[in-house]
């Protein structure tokens, strides 16, 4: 096995070389300094990062699938790093100001999609659970990560209402039905359906490991989770 050379980081010959913004000099001028690209994040550690996206609605069973898989990205074989995202670590810290009306919903995932793609271009896998109900907010999600050359997988947990309400483990269905909650998705707010998500996983019928065996197998069938070494843009295998 070589190991992987540090990139000459004042080469002009890279496909997507960095750059340097420099300002007229004055006392308040700030010089911005070369760094790191994602290809050449790849290339010292030797493996990919990306975003896992699920959506679904509430008590779908996405939290609990993207719990488990991401334990089994950090385990052998994998040993992949791996970072999980959800309601927990971001609504009670970075998106604590926002509330369920429809414009901090898009905040809500507008900030979510920066995120997660600043973990994919430092070579983790995201894995993002969130109701995330409208198809414009997860395409703007999709879009952020294609502009940077990061790859984007989501994945639809799908269940009805009729199953999510009867499984829903916080009564939030019913407290919604109630009035008790407003802009709840699923009964007084819309879920807009994926049309063209990677995975779609029958929530009803699949269990979890199941789920997490289908993820993976996915991952492994791009190539996602090789590890080698990159060479003309393509990693190479070990």
């Amino acid at each position: 096995m070589s190991t992987p050379t540090a990139p000459d980081l004042t080469s002009t010959t890279t496909s997507n070389p960095p750059t340097t913004t420099t300002h007229p000099p004055n006392p308040n001028s700030l010089t911005w300094s070369p760094s790191l690209t994602h290809p050449h994040r790849t290339t010292l550690l030797s493996h990919k990062g990306l975003t896992i996206w699920l959506t679904g609605l509430s008590a779908s069973g996405k939290s609990t699938i993207a719990s488990s898989l991401e334990l089994h990205l950090l385990s052998p074989p994998h040993n992949h790093p791996t970072y999980r995202l959800d309601g927990d670590n971001i609504r009670h810290g970075l998106n604590a100001d926002l509330g369920f009306s429809p414009h901090d919903r898009t905040e809500n995932i507008r900030r979510i999609a920066h995120v997660a793609a600043l973990f994919a271009d430092a070579c983790n896998i995201a894995i993002t659970s969130f109701i995330s109900p409208y198809r414009a907010d997860r395409a703007l999600a999709r879009e952020l990560h294609r502009e940077r050359g990061l790859e984007f997988v989501e994945v639809w947990v799908d269940v009805s209402v009729e199953e999510a309400e009867r499984r829903d483990p916080k009564g939030l269905y019913q407290k919604a039905r109630r009035g008790e909650l407003k802009e709840f998705t699923g009964v007084s707010a819309p879920y807009e359906e994926p049309e063209g998500a990677e995975i779609r996983i029958k929530g009803g019928e699949t269990s979890v490991e199941e789920a997490v065996g289908q993820i993976v197998a996915f991952l492994e069938g791009r190539g996602y989770l090789n590890k080698g070494e990159v060479q003309d843009g393509g990693l190479v295998e070990m």
